[in-house]
């Protein structure tokens, strides 16, 4: 039963992951795409669990450690470049 179920779910992250790529491609604004790019990593991360919880293993969560901090700091550089338009600033003594 609970097989069936991690099954499922795992259909159902593939379908929202493949759904907010629609977002990401066609989203209007930059933080649109800014946000669906945050959620496909959260999608990934989930479906990857629950990949992990399919096998039996403990072998994902080093690549799922991974991932979440490549998200977390994507996402985070892309609200500094939205705010101030330059993620990395050189101050320059002239």
């Amino acid at each position: 039963m609970i097989e069936w179920m991690l099954r499922i779910s795992l259909i159902l992250f593939g379908l929202s992951t493949a759904i907010t790529f629609i977002r990401i491609i066609i989203g209007p604004t930059f933080s649109d795409r800014v946000i669906a790019m945050n959620v496909v990593g959260v999608n990934l991360i989930s479906a990857i669990a629950i990949v992990s919880l399919i096998f039996k293993t403990t072998a994902f969560y080093d690549v799922i450690l991974v991932l979440g901090i490549l998200a977390f700091i994507s996402t985070i550089s892309f609200s500094r470049f939205l705010e101030r338009g330059a993620i990395i600033e050189h101050k320059r003594d002239i």
